[in-house]
Formats: C-alpha cells, structure tokens, sequence
C-alpha cells in the first residue's frame, strides 16, 4: 500500500504565523506526527505542547517527512527555505527524499512556482502549489479554498491532507495555476475593497444606517462577502486586521508583475494599490486590515458643511 494511503503520515510545516499555526494545529488533530520549524521558536511551543517536534532547519524537518507544507509570507521566503537556508546545508532541498511531496501554501510568483517545481522535480520530489483563501477564520476552521496546481497524481495523493485543511480543495492545473487563480482571487478581493468603501461613505453621507444598508444589500445583486464581513466592520469603526494591508499589497505586486507578463491591463487593482499605499504612509497602517482602505476613500472626500 502506498505511504500515501495511510491514515497517519509524518508531515513536516515550516512557517507558522497567522495562517499556518492553526493549519498545523489541525494535522496535529488529525493524527499526523508532526515536524516543525519557524524562524521564531515560540511560535511552535502551542504545537510543541500537543506533541508536535521541533527540528532545526528546514533541511532537519524535510529529513524526517512525507509530505512537507509551507507557509511563509513571499517568493524570495520560499525559496530559501527550499533551496538557500542560512547555509548551504540548512535549505530542505537537503533533505528532502525522491518520491517526496511538498505542499506551499504560500501566495508566491506563478513562475517562481514552476521554477521550483521544475528545480525539486531533478531529485524526484514534487512540488504543488497551493495558496489558500479565506483568511485566519478559515485557517482556524479548517474550511479554507485551497487552490493547487501540480501533478494530478500527487494531488491525489495527498488529497487527505488538504482536505484536513480546507472546505474547498481543487486541483486547478499544471505547475503555477494554483498561484495564478489566487492572484484572480487578490484582484476580485482589491477591486471589491473600492466598492465597498465607497458605498460606505456614500451611505454615511447620505444619512442612511449602516447596519440597515448592510443587511437589505447584502441579499442583492450589489451584495458580496466583503460588504457584508468587512462593510460591518468598516461600520463598526474595526480596523483589526483579518488580513493585513502590508500582505494585500505584497500580493498586489506579484498581481501586477504577472499581468505585466501576460500583457494584461489592471487599472482597477492598480487603483486599489495606491489606495493602500495611501494608508500605508500613515504610521502603523500598514499593520490594519484591509478594510481601512475606507479611511483613503474618507479623506478624498468633501468636507461637510457645517
């Protein structure tokens, strides 16, 4: 029988922020022995706590595993996690075996995805990418979109492990496609924020309720998960971060540098950019969710009369 087909797998995860901590939480849950490894080691210890096992380096946990996940914030993290490290013999190329799946969860460049699917495929490992969506409630629900691109055998394969994971778990297409239907989803997301903001301040403005606007819309055609999730917070003057600006607008440029390359134009997620880096420039805005583009549409608009 296949190692894949069995019920519990030693599975590696580097990267346990915001979104990986609970993803990994839920592997421990189902079973799975595992690796761990993060730059900063107190972010293991509720793992650690409920028998998960620290290893040093990437190199360290891809040693002693089947599968190996990934979940760090950008293309240069994932690549050296995989082929760089802190020295040439920490990177988890070093100990990844032939037959060896790894699973990036990360939002990363398409073409750096097939770059290091093609770079891990000389030593026989695969390599799935497989960006999620639906934010830290997701991840903790385990009812996260995730969306791979890779070989069709490997999904399979490891389809159980996914499935602990999300709610929704396609296999879109060849190396790259998970990572180019995420960067669809940033652009719907980015563009929807410009919407929603401006509908708020129009509403505010207008002397309509906002609690009352948000619920008869949220129903109707103009209706959308972030009108009725972010719109209220945007009315509940809420800018805690379910998903920050500064990660919105790292994935926004890997949008863009795709788009660029694909010759195609996006002058709405362009929009949506500057509208960030509006808020951005403000100390801490960074660190708001993604919702506080609100405050940009606020500032370019009219003084009231008084």
């Amino acid at each position: 029988m296949s190692l894949y087909n069995k019920r519990h797998m030693n599975i590696g995860f580097i990267g346990l922020g915001i979104m990986g901590a609970p993803m990994a939480g839920h592997l421990v849950s189902a079973g799975h022995k595992l690796f761990v490894h993060t730059r900063t080691r107190g972010k293991a210890d509720a793992l650690l706590a409920r028998g998960a096992v620290w290893r040093d380096s990437p190199a360290a946990v891809a040693a002693e595993c089947e599968v190996l996940c990934l979940n760090v914030p950008d293309t240069p993290d994932v690549e050296r996690v995989l082929f760089d490290g802190a020295d040439a013999a920490s990177a988890a190329v070093n100990g990844l075996r032939p037959g060896s799946i790894v699973i990036d969860f990360s939002t990363i460049s398409p073409s750096a995805a097939r770059d290091f699917a093609a770079r891990l495929a000389r030593q026989q490992v695969t390599l799935l990418d497989a960006p999620v969506t639906g934010g830290e409630r997701g991840a903790i629900a385990a009812t996260l979109t995730i969306m791979v691109g890779g070989e069709k055998a490997a999904f399979e394969r490891v389809r159980p492990v996914l499935g602990t994971l999300g709610k929704t778990v396609v296999h879109v297409g060849p190396s790259g496609a998970g990572q180019t239907l995420k960067a669809v989803n940033q652009i719907l997301v980015a563009v929807n924020m410009i919407g929603v903001s401006e509908a708020i301040a129009f509403a505010r403005r207008g002397g309509v309720e906002l609690p009352l606007a948000l619920e008869t819309l949220g129903g109707g055609a103009g209706g959308s998960w972030a009108w009725s999730n972010l719109g209220a917070k945007i009315a509940a003057d809420d800018l805690k971060p379910a998903f920050m600006i500064k990660l919105m607008q790292k994935d926004l440029r890997i949008v863009q540098d795709a788009a660029q390359a694909l010759g195609v134009a996006l002058p709405g997620t362009a929009l949506a950019q500057q509208l960030f880096r509006a808020i951005e420039a403000q100390p801490g805005g960074s660190e708001l969710g993604t919702q506080a583009m609100s405050l940009a549409i606020e500032r370019l608009c009219k003084p009231l009369a008084r």
